[in-house]
C-alpha cells in the first residue's frame, strides 16, 4: 500500500506533541488531563491581557433565577460592530452560557440567534434571524425582547430600536409577544399594579439579589412625583415580599432628608442606616442602590450620604457609571453559581 506525504507529516507532528506531553510529565510529575487543563483553561481576561487586545466597555442583560432581567457590563474586544457583538453575548451557546453562569444568570436568546442592525437618526433597526422565534414561553421572549431592546439603547447613539424577524415586520411573536411597535427601553423589570385610571408615574430601583452579587433593577409605579425623593422613599420600602430580592437598605431606616443642589442630591438617613456597614461587603451594595436609584434622574452628578446630619465615610462614588461589573462580580465570587 502506498503511503501519502500528507500522511507521513500528520504522524510526525503527532509523534512530536505527544513527545511534549510526555516530557511535561516526566519533569513536572503531573497527569496527562492536569497538563492539558494547565494548557487550555485560560482566564478571557487574561488572554485579551496577554494579546494587548484593546477594549470596550459594553451593557448585557441576562436572566436571573427569579425571572428578572440583569444588566452586567462587560469588557469586549473593541470592533467596529460593537452593538451586534453585544447581543451576540446573550444568545445561548457552551462559552456564553458558562460565562453567565460565573455570574450566577442565565442568557435569554435562542441558540444560533444572529442579527443586522441598521442605525440611522437615533433609531437603530434589529433584524433578529429566525431561530429567535424558538423562545419556550411568552416569558422567555418578553426577557429577550427587552434585552435587545435596552442593550441597544444603552448606545449613546441609538434612542429608539424596531424589530424585525427573519427580514420581515410582525406583530406578534410565537407567544403572543406584541414586537410592533417602537421601543424606547427603560421600565426594566416592571412591577404590576392596578391604577384605576389613576394619574401614575414609574421610577427605577435597585435591589440586591438574594446572594446580594448582583443589583437588579425594578420599575415601580407610584402616585406621586417620581423625582429623587419619591424614588429613595422607595427604595426604603424595600422590595416585594415575593419578589425573591433583598432590601437595599434596612428595614426601619428613616429619611430625614432629600435635597437637590447644583447636581448634588444629598441624603439624609437616620442612625438605623448605619446597619448596612455591618454587612459582608461593608455596605458597598446599599450604596451604589442609592447612587443608581438618583442618577437615573437628568442633571443628578453626584450622590452624598449623611447619617444623622453626618456625612458617612463610605460614599457613592461619581465615577461609578457602570453597574455590575463583570469583573468586579467574579472577582468577589470566583465560582460557578448552579441556578436551579
Amino acid at each position: 500500500m502506498k503511503i501519502k506525504r500528507a500522511d507521513i507529516e500528520r504522524v510526525l507532528i503527532l509523534c512530536a506533541a505527544a513527545l511534549v506531553v510526555v516530557l511535561a510529565l516526566k519533569s513536572s510529575d503531573q497527569t496527562t488531563s492536569q497538563v492539558l487543563v494547565d494548557q487550555t483553561v485560560i482566564p478571557i481576561e487574561q488572554t485579551m491581557a496577554d494579546a494587548q487586545v484593546e477594549t470596550v466597555s459594553t451593557v448585557v442583560f441576562y436572566e436571573d433565577g427569579e425571572g428578572y432581567l440583569v444588566p452586567v457590563t462587560r469588557q469586549v474586544p473593541k470592533t467596529d460592530g460593537i452593538a451586534k457583538a453585544t447581543l451576540s453575548l446573550m444568545v445561548k451557546d457552551g462559552a456564553n452560557d458558562m460565562q453567565a453562569a460565573r455570574l450566577g444568570l442565565r442568557t435569554v436568546i435562542p441558540e444560533n440567534t444572529s442579527f443586522e442592525i441598521d442605525i440611522r437618526d437615533g433609531r437603530a433597526n434589529v433584524n433578529v434571524s429566525k431561530e429567535a422565534l424558538n423562545c419556550m414561553s411568552a416569558a422567555q421572549e418578553v426577557l429577550m425582547v427587552d434585552a435587545i431592546v435596552n442593550a441597544m439603547t444603552c448606545f449613546s447613539t441609538v434612542d429608539e430600536v424596531t424589530l424585525e424577524f427573519d427580514g420581515q415586520k410582525r406583530s406578534k411573536l410565537t407567544y403572543g409577544t406584541d414586537v410592533s411597535g417602537v421601543f424606547s427601553g427603560g421600565a426594566l423589570n416592571l412591577e404590576s399594579v392596578e391604577t384605576f385610571g389613576r394619574s401614575a408615574g414609574q421610577v427605577q430601583l435597585y435591589f440586591p439579589s438574594p446572594s446580594g452579587r448582583l443589583l437588579v433593577p425594578v420599575t415601580r409605579t407610584v402616585f406621586s412625583n417620581a423625582d429623587v425623593s419619591t424614588a429613595v422613599l422607595e427604595l426604603a420600602k424595600g422590595p416585594r415580599d415575593d419578589s425573591g430580592l433583598e432590601r437595599a437598605l434596612p428595614e426601619g431606616c428613616g429619611i430625614k432628608g432629600v435635597t437637590m443642589k447644583d447636581g448634588v442630591v444629598t441624603l439624609n438617613f437616620s442612625k438605623e442606616f448605619k446597619e448596612t456597614m455591618e454587612n459582608s461587603d461593608g455596605g458597598e451594595q446599599a450604596i451604589r442602590a442609592l447612587l443608581f436609584t438618583c442618577s437615573q434622574f437628568p442633571g443628578v452628578k453626584k450622590v452624598e450620604v449623611l447619617v444623622e446630619g453626618e456625612k458617612l465615610e463610605k460614599q457613592p462614588d461619581a465615577e461609578a457609571t457602570f453597574i455590575n461589573e463583570e469583573t468586579e462580580v467574579i472577582a468577589q465570587y470566583p465560582g460557578v453559581v448552579e441556578l436551579d
